[in-house]
């Protein structure tokens, strides 16, 4: 795609990424075939070729509008669409700069300001996010139904980590919202990491990953949130620890991304090189490790939700699968399980009809084969198709963990 900077676009810090990337749009559209939003809505300029085309409109020079700002907030990020490009267009990097041009350009309504600023505040910060699940729970039935089926129908408590030390050890990112949400995800991934010979170092000062921060358009923000982990993990990682592992692949998505994030950041950019080559979803610590030592013994029926950003983002689609195969459950069929689940990090509070469609629709998808239990790989999917209030939905690490013998 031929495309002109204009002036003010040139001084840009990332103009030329940018550009790149424009360049790289062939604009076929087999992209719309999977986006979750054109196939809802039927609007050009709700996939992402139209998405592209209006940022080069944007960085071209032309007027900005509200109209410009909402086709670029109803999209998920959910990267669909690169796996379906053929010409390899980074779409995620591109949409970045675009929101931030145009949310710099066209102020929102005091509502929506904030609804976010409330969301960044609240949601990386466990501590209070726990509380007020606790408390929310607590008022359940005087809660909206719009903020109650927000909450959890079930909360499986902690167990017990072992304190038992391993020659190898292993970082875990906690994460913000697990550990109010669902407790126990860390503590199972813990024990069975445990059973096959590695330890967890904790590392209290890491916090949020910076994903939610850099996905409502503070980006400084969550680049700052990235430096503090990496500040935090890297005397562990100096003294041996071999992988950095996530449990959330939202939070493995972004933190895979900080090498590219920080790449010009002259103190950063080489650690967040190598934070990034580090870091591992659960899935690819235990695909390699012989899994017969668990003695795993289930007859459980699952259905396996994989994440967007799971399968699009790490390119991990298959791998939970195989492992939970290996392990001798009983996986159903599961038809477009490519499609995303409405969730999309906090798009279901700030989209929430079209989450909810999303929900919905993907919820039929993995009930089709009548599963006892629905699993997935990511928090925020998990508590979203929990909130339909149909087959339970849960982590996949803790149906391992229930199973070990």
């Amino acid at each position: 795609m031929q495309t002109t900077l204009s002036e003010h676009a040139k001084r840009l810090p990332r103009a030329e990424e940018a550009e790149s990337i424009l360049r790289t749009c062939v604009h076929c559209g087999f992209c719309n075939a999977t986006c979750p939003t054109y196939q809802l809505l039927g609007d050009e300029l709700d996939g992402p070729r139209g998405r592209i085309y209006l940022i080069k409109q944007v960085l071209e020079g032309h007027h900005v509008t509200e109209k410009t700002q909402l086709h670029l907030d109803r999209c998920l990020s959910c990267r669909n669409c690169e796996t379906t490009c053929p010409s390899g267009v980074d779409y995620h990097n591109l949409l970045d700069i675009g929101r931030a041009v145009v949310d710099d350009a066209v102020p929102r309504p005091l509502g929506e300001r904030l609804l976010r600023q409330g969301l960044r505040a609240v949601v990386p910060n466990p501590t209070l996010f726990k509380t007020l699940v606790q408390l929310g729970q607590a008022f359940r039935p005087l809660l909206p139904e719009s903020l109650a089926i927000k909450l959890p129908r079930v909360v499986h408590p902690a167990k017990a980590r072992p304190t038992q030390q391993h020659a190898r050890r292993v970082l875990m990112l906690e994460g913000c919202v697990q550990p109010g949400l669902s407790p126990n995800t860390n503590a199972a991934t813990t024990r069975v990491l445990d059973r096959l010979g590695i330890s967890v170092t904790p590392i209290s000062q890491a916090g949020c990953c910076g994903a939610v921060d850099y996905h409502l358009n503070a980006q400084e923000a969550g680049l700052n949130r990235a430096r503090r982990n990496i500040d935090a993990w890297w005397p562990s990682i100096e003294s041996g620890a071999e992988a950095i592992v996530q449990t959330a692949s939202g939070c493995g998505a972004f933190v895979k991304d900080y090498g590219h994030l920080l790449k010009d950041d002259p103190v950063y950019a080489a650690k967040a090189q190598r934070v990034s080559a580090l870091t591992r979803d659960l899935v690819e610590v235990l695909r390699d490790e012989p899994l017969e030592k668990l003695g795993v013994e289930s007859d459980l029926r699952l259905a396996f939700h994989c994440p967007c950003t799971l399968q699009h983002a790490q390119k991990l689609g298959g791998a939970v699968e195989s492992v939970l195969t290996r392990l001798g459950f009983n996986l159903t069929a599961v038809p477009d399980g490519h499609l995303c689940c409405g969730s999309a990090g906090t798009y279901s509070l700030t989209q929430p009809e079209l989450s909810r469609q999303l929900r919905d629709n993907k919820m039929n998808a993995l009930e089709s084969g009548k599963p006892q239990v629905i699993v997935t790989a990511n928090i925020g999917c998990q508590t979203h198709l929990d909130s339909a209030g149909r087959t339970p939905v849960r982590h996949w690490i803790e149906l391992v963990e229930e199973a070990l013998h």
